[in-house]
């Protein structure tokens, strides 16, 4: 299988942002410049303003072009504070996420996956991204447990479940690494798979992606 690249569906104009914050930075002393009388309050306030604004627009360039990268080997996630990578190997399902409710399954804009080991996945992740993982995605789980009739544990416990996971070839994982652990077999007991990838994130539909890491899946 060839190497694929995915973008996000919607690039952040961060280039239109910094051009235009270095245009309002020459407007405004072009202004101090030819009117010298104007209050210094509404300077300093546009000068703030235009300053936030290329603080954006650099953040926002900096922002990689990719969200992931599908190879023979792997499908790996890309973002500013670090990635992730799990191997087509170490993958047992991939699918669409839903949410149950009395026999019925909603479907949601969310790609779910699916592990045969937990410790080769969480090697691959930083503190970082295992903390983007538990907030971006908490309202899933938050969901799919109102939907239970009778939850078989507290919200609040599967959340912040931070206790200490041993993978089962003995090695210890702690702090956020933990917790994102603990919180893929919530996740997989109430909806079925480990963790999500937002539509947000992808170039196509759901549909469209489950079918192209599919072939991927079988093929490795």
């Amino acid at each position: 299988m060839e190497t694929r690249y995915i973008k996000p569906l919607t690039s952040k104009p961060g280039s239109f942002l910094l051009i235009f914050s270095l245009v309002a930075f020459i407007a405004l002393g072009l202004t101090v410049f030819l009117f010298p009388a104007v209050k210094s309050a509404a300077v300093a306030i546009l000068l703030l303003a235009a300053f936030t604004l290329l603080i954006i627009a650099i953040k926002q360039a900096q922002e990689p072009a990719l969200s992931f990268t599908l190879t023979f080997m792997h499908i790996q996630f890309h973002s500013p504070s670090g990635g992730w990578l799990a191997r087509w190997k170490n993958i047992s399902e991939i699918g669409p996420g839903t949410i149950s409710y009395q026999g019925w399954h909603q479907p949601i804009p969310w790609v779910g996956i699916r592990l045969k080991d937990y410790e080769e996945f969480l090697d691959s992740i930083c503190p970082r991204i295992a903390s983007r993982i538990l907030i971006e995605q908490r309202p899933l789980l938050f969901l799919a447990y109102k939907r239970l009739d009778n939850p078989p544990h507290q919200i609040e416990d599967m959340l912040f479940d931070d206790r200490h996971y041993i993978s089962r070839n003995g090695k210890r994982f702690k702090g956020l690494l933990a917790m994102l652990a603990n919180r893929m077999q919530y996740n997989r007991e109430l909806l079925g798979f480990d963790f999500f990838i937002s539509e947000d994130l992808l170039d196509r539909s759901t549909d469209e992606f489950i079918g192209l890491t599919r072939r991927y899946l079988a093929a490795s």
